[in-house]
């Protein structure tokens, strides 16, 4: 009789590792599990004898006894910000030493989704807890609170009464570049912003405001940029005609280098005529012979505890809500020149 054979390939059990390996399921199932009550050599059969079977774990089956999925849920709103692919690839680094999974969930700024929304989406996933990072504050952020079944950490510089945040010091970050300004001699420091509604920027101009108004100096008028190089440019162009201004604080590297690139354009010198500092340090690499003076922001370092923070939680070691900032590194090169 014709026809097409039916296949016979059934699910490699637990049972048929154990039965080649010539160890009990038990055995299988903590080497499956990564348990360290396994000698080296008996893994190691097992090990073998998984592969030779081409055994997979049923982790659906794991995480409903363990009552764990051994992995977290990242949202983000944009994977083209520097920051936020450096904090998702501390993220992922950390999660990898530890065992975990990540499954990332992108959402539409444009849609302007609720954080309760974003929420509710990661949460029907296979995920134990949920990190948000945020370069925005959604319409609720304020009325925000976490389901009670999952933990919910917001990678961002504005405060939660609901929700433990971490992020790069950005307030910290601005005080350091004006201080370092004025040491140098500069009194008429202006700054080119990044997008009005970024939470990040309005703490860097914030810190870059109060701390002249600390110093008993006026601020100058914000030029308004978009983190792009372009912004920065015609910044530069812009500036280099203003009368008295001898420094620069660009809220983004991409930015400083068009405002520099822009002043040289229109016949001025840096540091020379106009000195500039930039913040995140993201032009290693990028741009040759890089001298742009500026604060590294540890982006990897944020998302590596917001990892570490959400798995003690996920585990039962913290339950209280924290807030944490992480400094920046001032990177000291040659865009700055001292007055005499």
């Amino acid at each position: 009789m014709s026809g097409t054979r039916r296949s016979t390939t059934r699910i490699v059990s637990m049972t048929d590792v154990a039965r080649l390996a010539g160890v009990s399921a038990q055995t299988v199932s903590r080497v499956s599990n990564s348990s360290d009550a396994v000698k080296p050599d008996t893994r190691d059969k097992v090990l073998a004898a998984m592969k030779e079977l081409g055994y997979r774990p049923n982790f659906a089956a794991r995480a409903l006894k363990r009552g764990r999925f051994n992995a977290v849920g990242v949202i983000m709103f944009d994977l083209g910000s520097t920051g936020n692919l450096r904090a998702l690839e501390g993220i992922t680094n950390a999660a990898s030493e530890h065992g975990y999974a990540v499954t990332i969930g992108m959402m539409n700024w444009a849609d302007k989704p609720t954080l309760a929304e974003t929420v509710r989406k990661m949460k029907d996933m296979p995920v134990d807890a949920i990190i948000v990072i945020l370069e925005h504050k959604p319409l609720d952020f304020d009325t925000f609170t976490p389901p009670p079944t999952i933990s919910v950490t917001l990678i961002t510089t504005a405060g939660s009464a609901t929700c433990s945040t971490i992020d790069s010091d950005q307030y910290g970050c601005s005080r350091t570049i004006v201080d370092y300004f004025l040491e140098h001699g500069h009194r008429n420091v202006h700054y080119v912003s990044g997008p009005e509604d970024s939470v990040a920027n309005g703490e860097r101009e914030r810190g870059w405001r109060e701390t002249l108004e600390a110093h008993g100096l006026t601020p100058p008028r914000v030029i308004r940029g978009d983190w792009q190089a372009e912004s920065g440019y015609d910044a530069g162009l812009q500036l280099a005609a203003t009368p008295g201004c001898t420094a620069v604080y660009a809220a983004n590297d991409n930015m400083a280098n068009g405002v520099m690139l822009g002043v040289k354009a229109a016949g001025k010198r840096v540091p020379e005529d106009v000195s500039v500092i930039g913040v995140d340090d993201s032009l290693g690499g990028v741009v040759p012979r890089l001298n742009l003076t500026t604060v590294r922001l540890h982006f990897s370092k944020v998302g590596r505890m917001a990892f570490e923070q959400t798995l003690e939680v996920i585990e039962g070691r913290r339950s209280e809500i924290t807030h944490q900032l992480v400094p920046g590194t001032l990177i000291e090169r040659d865009s700055v020149a001292t007055l005499r």
